[in-house]
């Protein structure tokens, strides 16, 4: 009988258990596998540096990542956005003191949420987004691509979306191009008034602002900040860290051009 790889195996039972009972923390890895914990970080960070596996920023839990084989996996591209805009995004919501999402485009004007820093028992709003596809029309992550793809002048983008399923555009002002041009004057997006969408299941109500990630000539994706709306007014947290997430996004639009 041929040997079997006794490395392989125990990365193999990992992702099994990760595979089977979705985040799991380093804790409940040990438990599952009876692996120390200094193996089951060697053996967690290089499968995190195949993506096959990634580290959710907001409490350390390991999941499935884009590059894990599956039919329907994320592109490339969009692991290269969740690489160079780790260190930012906990960066960015340790100096603000709120939640951040990261949103990646996925093509036709939508955006999806591949990485969040945040945490119920610090921000009040419900965590559990990685993998929700906002509203481009009414979420803040959503609309504030959209100002990424009119700032880039990706006009037939935009075409595709003011003209999509009416269900895409629920809420929405009428006229596509002016609320853009608005959003734009204003510097963010926010969310539509009263709009929760599917990733609120529980906490209270969030509120947030967004900007776009813009690489070179492209619109790559969008970045915000998320709070309980009941705590901050959007006015207040656009004076007091809008400069902050726009220089967040500056950032990983050029370490995103500079990725190799």
């Amino acid at each position: 009988m041929t040997k079997l790889n006794r490395s392989i195996e125990r990365g193999l039972m990992v992702l099994e258990v990760v595979h089977r009972s979705g985040a799991s923390s380093l804790a409940f890895l040990a438990d599952q596998t009876d692996l120390p914990k200094a193996t089951l970080l060697r053996i967690c960070a290089t499968l995190e540096n195949r993506r096959w596996i990634i580290r959710r920023s907001s409490d350390g839990c390991y999941q499935l990542g884009s590059a894990f084989p599956h039919s329907g996996g994320m592109p490339e591209l969009v692991d290269r956005l969740v690489a160079v805009a780790k260190e930012e995004i906990v960066r960015l919501s340790e100096d603000t003191g709120l939640g951040v999402d990261l949103a990646a485009a996925i093509g036709e004007g939508r955006t999806e949420i591949v990485d969040t820093t945040r945490v119920f028992k610090k921000h009040g709003v419900y965590p559990d987004t990685v993998g929700f596809r906002p509203s481009p029309t009414v979420s803040a992550l959503g609309f504030a691509f959209l100002m990424g793809l009119f700032e880039t002048g990706d006009v037939e983008t935009l075409q595709r979306v003011e003209n999509g399923p009416s269900r895409e555009i629920d809420g929405a002002l009428p006229e596509l191009s002016k609320s853009l041009k608005e959003g734009t004057k204003r510097g963010f997006a926010i969310r539509a008034h009263g709009h929760w969408g599917r990733a609120v299941d529980y906490g209270e109500l969030p509120a947030a602002i967004a900007v776009p990630i813009i690489s070179g000539t492209e619109a790559v994706g969008a970045l915000n900040l998320v709070w309980n709306a009941s705590d901050q007014r959007v006015e207040d947290v656009a004076t007091a860290h809008l400069r902050r997430l726009r220089s967040a996004a500056k950032r990983i639009g050029q370490s995103y051009a500079e990725f190799t």
